[in-house]
């Protein structure tokens, strides 16, 4: 396979569609590949520890997201209607003129770090917003250009393009790119991962199979996929499964309280994901007071890492080899 330099733009062909057709027909189980990564049981792989012996690095993740008016995809907690939909779309733009707000205060008060997977539009429509989150010191993470769009529905040259046009966003507005990206609505095309390299990407949200980092090959070198949390998560928890906010605040509670007993095995991360226009909702709002609160004081805090998905990059970046799954392969 014809491999490409970090930093140029490769060819049609991916990692993945080249694993799928050098598949032998010998009639055995011949199932599709992705090639990014091997199997590794967490159990036996090596054990390691977050800065200053920690064992459950923690971090939020807060969807700040835009969409276009009267067409595309979009977010729902009720009937789509014709288009123009004024009831959802004016739902989800509560998260950027309100919601948003209300979970900035919240961060403040208990002095939680962050990262914001931010639409680069927002840039444009509210740059009061990224004001915000620089002021904090919070993490951008690239999320695309709006959420009326997804990577998988487009060709490998248009996918490029708008991975350069967001990178550029945020490299002109904040003198750097991310280092991370999350695709809207989760979704990826078999070239994304490559893509993502060769635009100068580290790590990746993308792919929600392990409590731990794990390192993924692309054809232009390695990028660590982060864990990201789909099942306490708030939108497909409280918009697709219909989980009321008690019981949201239930899952995600007890989702921790069982992390931070697995961690003494091996290190583990904590994710939770946030939409603005969900937990933005004030009834929602106190559920995740209680679940912050709850993290923040818990009486084995000194087990607990706060921090921001670079923050792990960057420790897992300076392991030894062979620690992180994925890290001899490559």
């Amino acid at each position: 396979m014809k491999t490409t330099a970090a930093g140029s733009r490769g060819p049609e062909t991916s990692l993945g569609e080249a694993d799928r057709r050098g598949q032998a027909d010998d009639g055995s189980v011949n199932l599709n590949d992705h090639g990014r990564y091997d199997y590794s049981p967490i159990h036996e792989r090596a054990d390691y520890c977050w800065p200053d012996g920690k064992r459950l690095a923690v971090y939020v993740a807060l969807n700040i997201e835009r969409f276009s008016f009267g067409e595309g995809m979009g977010h729902t907690p009720t009937e789509l209607g014709p288009e123009p939909d004024v009831r959802n779309f004016a739902w989800r733009d509560y998260g950027l003129r309100v919601g948003i707000w209300r979970i900035f205060d919240l961060f403040d008060q208990l002095g939680l770090p962050a990262c914001h997977l931010m639409n680069s539009s927002v840039y444009d429509y509210a740059p009061q917003i990224p004001a915000r989150i620089r002021e904090r010191g919070d993490e951008f993470v690239g999320h695309g250009r709006s959420n009326s769009e997804r990577q998988s529905d487009l060709r490998t040259e248009a996918e490029g393009a708008l991975i350069d046009e967001t990178t550029d966003a945020f490299r002109r507005h904040e003198g750097a790119p991310p280092g991370g990206w999350m695709g809207p609505w989760i979704a990826e095309s078999h070239h994304t991962p490559d893509l993502l390299v060769e635009a100068g990407y580290r790590y990746v949200m993308d792919w929600p199979c392990d409590d731990q980092p794990f390192w993924m090959r692309t054809r232009a070198g390695k990028l660590l996929s982060i864990p990201y949390h789909i099942e306490i998560n708030d939108s497909p928890a409280q918009l697709t499964r219909r989980h009321s906010a008690e019981e949201f605040t239930a899952m995600a509670l007890g989702h921790f309280d069982e992390m931070l007993r697995q961690c003494h095995k091996q290190p583990l991360v904590f994710s939770l994901p946030l939409h603005t226009f969900v937990v933005g909702q004030p009834y929602r709002l106190a559920g995740l007071r209680t679940i912050l609160e709850h993290i923040i004081h818990h009486p084995e805090s000194e087990r607990i890492w706060l921090t921001r998905p670079g923050e792990i990059y960057d420790h897992i970046s300076g392991l030894p080899q062979g620690t992180v799954p994925g890290s001899v392969s490559l």
